[in-house]
């Protein structure tokens, strides 16, 4: 099926109008925490339960993907020639994500705003155990783990005599996961729903609404960057950029929902099979980025870090700037793409710059759950973008 065309796939009846289900939860949700604060409180568990449930799937389908993937390659060097593609463009793509965040971060300037408003947010925790937080995060969530291992095992099977019938019963079982994980999706604007109302109820929009100027400011800077840079890349293959994400609605929109652009992989990528992208780029390429290729959390991390100096006051150096973006694009591997990681890897980020007061994470802590969902929705069309580049530049 030709990219360049709306996909002919007949979605499920009850996907039909996901879109106005999600951005109908999204409003309803924040009414509801403005007027019933107390009952919004008791909703957080909705989508901790949610993605607690969503993510014992995503492991053992990207590893069957990979094990089948490899299991079933009659030509080595291929992969190896897409991972190493793979790998420029994410150090590529990132460091002008990096950038792009933090120049637009110096032209909007969100952070010189009142800052007597930060007196009613208390600030959170930062320990030292946020940082082994993180390092847990990295070492038990990573893809690259996974990716290790399934390719271990695929070249394995590659040499096995009976490799047909073992990657055939792969394929079935996670054809199987992947129906069940579709069914509990169908669950996305009620999550979406609880999770809004809760943070509105917790913050409430009086302190919500003095950094507005953050939170839009990273959604333009992000819309921006999807439009301008991974636009510029799509329109280089002739292909709209506007008509490539029509064709991943669905999973974008489900990122929203979940706040997580790891729980959409597998469903990305048997979109983008579908599509008619090579299957052992999509593969590679969406796994590995998962961790290695997050555009929308590189951007709010250079965001972030210059949003807290504009708070307090402080002015970085242009070599002070390029070491910025050497740390985040460290920090920012390893995040992936779970609700909260994106976080976690910016308390690591201002630990390692020894500049910035800590205690001005609070301020970015209360909108975490917005900042988070456009993290994810950029991460999502990152890792759709990369698959299409590379798959494109094997013909």
């Amino acid at each position: 099926m030709s990219i360049l065309t709306k996909t002919n796939l007949n979605p499920n009846k009850l996907n039909r109008y996901l879109s106005l289900q999600i951005l109908s939860a999204i409003v309803m949700g924040t009414l509801c925490g403005v007027y019933f604060p107390k009952a919004a409180l008791q909703m957080q568990w909705v989508g901790t339960s949610f993605v607690t449930v969503i993510e014992p799937f995503v492991p053992p389908i990207i590893f069957l993907s990979i094990v089948s993937l490899f299991g079933s390659l009659e030509n080595l060097r291929l992969a190896g020639r897409i991972t190493v593609k793979a790998l420029v463009y994410f150090v590529v793509v990132s460091s002008m994500a990096i950038v792009f965040g933090i120049c637009s971060a110096l032209l909007i300037k969100p952070g010189r705003i009142d800052k007597s408003f930060l007196g009613i947010i208390s600030p959170p925790k930062v320990e030292e155990s946020n940082y082994h937080e993180w390092l847990n995060v990295v070492l038990q969530n990573s893809m690259l783990i996974i990716l290790v291992l399934a390719i271990a095992i695929g070249l394995f099977v590659n040499q096995y005599k009976y490799r047909n019938e073992v990657i055939r019963v792969i394929d079935q079982l996670k054809f199987t996961l992947l129906r069940l994980l579709r069914y509990i999706f169908l669950l996305a604007p009620i999550v979406t729903f609880c999770g809004i109302a809760y943070t509105v109820g917790r913050y409430g929009l009086d302190t919500l609404v003095p950094i507005g100027k953050m939170m839009a400011g990273t959604y333009i800077a992000m819309f921006l960057f999807v439009l301008i840079v991974l636009g510029s890349l799509l329109a280089a293959f002739k292909v709209n950029v506007f008509t490539f994400l029509g064709n991943i609605k669905n999973e974008l929109l489900y990122a929203l929902g979940t706040s997580s652009s790891s729980s959409v992989i597998p469903l990305l990528m048997e979109r983008l099979e579908g599509l008619g992208l090579k299957q052992p780029v999509v593969r590679l390429v969406t796994v590995t980025g998962n961790s290695l290729n997050l555009n929308g959390t590189c951007i709010y991390l250079g965001m972030s870090v210059i949003f807290l100096a504009q708070l307090n006051n402080i002015s970085f150096s242009f070599s002070e700037l390029c070491n910025i973006v050497m740390i985040v694009l460290l920090t920012s591997k390893g995040a992936s793409g779970i609700p909260g990681t994106g976080f976690l890897a910016l308390v690591t980020t201002v630990g390692s710059i020894h500049k910035i007061p800590v205690e001005g994470l609070a301020v970015l802590l209360s909108i975490d759950r917005f900042m988070s969902e456009a993290r994810a929705i950029t991460n999502t069309i990152g890792h759709s973008v990369a698959a299409l580049v590379v798959s494109k530049s094997e013909k």
